[in-house]
């Protein structure tokens, strides 16, 4: 299986500060939705900013899809789709920003783009996107992302700015979008908004990558279950005291099937990396 993203020994740091990623290595193949977690300041942005070769490593090797992302091929970004945080402005309408920036992805469908606007109730006759809010602005990209049809799609905090259930209805629409030639990385701190729809879990603590591992791999390796008190075995490697009991994440030791919280995941891995480390490897 050819690889969407491999990043071998990068370093990373901003002018006049310290080393911000450093002995960062990553890999990431097509046909997956990847979450990347962590606290803010731990270096997620500017790690899709690397990826999408708006920023430069210091050290280390960086290809994606066969390409150095800092050499901007042309061939490398028609096949890549970056939404940052912060929402750029544009004063074109909804016609005219399709008009000139679908032809730079090959494989743009219109359609798409105008049935996920849809889906959102984005109002199609607005005269300038700048008048949109900043959730509409949201919309608008995420949904002319998701029709390029783009071979690696990264989003930066997508859901920010999105009601509950335009949240949902996201979700619905990434679902929808994946397909084995695609790579979609999302990076958030919002962990709840990616439940039941990443199929990877990428963690960053300390500026480093903790925590790379499949949804299948988690839940073969790790049992999701409520205790009613507080007493434990030696199996528990995290706990969290809740009105509804002990959330716990605890080595999955029979095979039994449980349902993956991604928060609780989170929060264990943080905790307890090392102990979760051994576990997998």
């Amino acid at each position: 299986m050819k690889k969407v993203i491999e990043i071998n020994n990068l370093e990373f740091r901003y002018p006049r500060q310290t080393k911000l990623l450093s002995d960062l290595n990553l890999t990431l193949n097509p046909g997956q939705i990847h979450g990347l977690l962590g606290k803010n300041g731990e270096g997620k942005s500017t790690l899709l900013k690397l990826i999408s070769g708006l920023l430069f490593p210091l050290k280390g090797n960086l290809n994606v899809l066969g390409f150095e992302p800092r050499k901007r091929d042309p061939d490398m970004l028609q096949d890549i789709f970056f939404l940052p945080e912060e929402i750029p402005e544009s004063s074109l309408s909804i016609a005219s920003f399709e008009k000139v920036y679908a032809p730079f992805y090959p494989d743009f469908s219109s359609s798409k783009f105008y049935s996920y606007l849809n889906d959102f109730a984005l109002n199609l006759n607005t005269t300038n996107i700048s008048e949109l809010s900043y959730g509409q602005k949201k919309k608008f990209y995420i949904a002319f992302g998701l029709a390029t049809n783009a071979k690696l799609i990264l989003m930066d905090e997508p859901t920010n700015g999105l009601d509950i259930p335009s949240k949902g209805q996201f979700r619905l629409m990434v679902d929808s979008a994946i397909n084995d030639k695609c790579c979609i990385v999302i990076s958030t701190h919002q962990v709840l908004d990616l439940d039941n729809l990443i199929n990877n879990i990428i963690i960053m603590n300390e500026h480093e990558i903790i925590f790379n591992e499949s949804t299948v791999n988690i839940t073969k390796k790790l049992l999701f279950k409520i205790a009613e008190n507080h007493d434990f075995d030696e199996s528990v490697i995290y706990s969290q005291d809740t009105l509804r009991g002990y959330y716990q994440v605890c080595e999955n030791k029979t095979g039994e099937a449980s349902r993956l919280d991604v928060e609780l995941l989170f929060n264990a891995v943080i905790s307890d990396h090392h102990r979760i480390k051994e576990l997998f490897h």
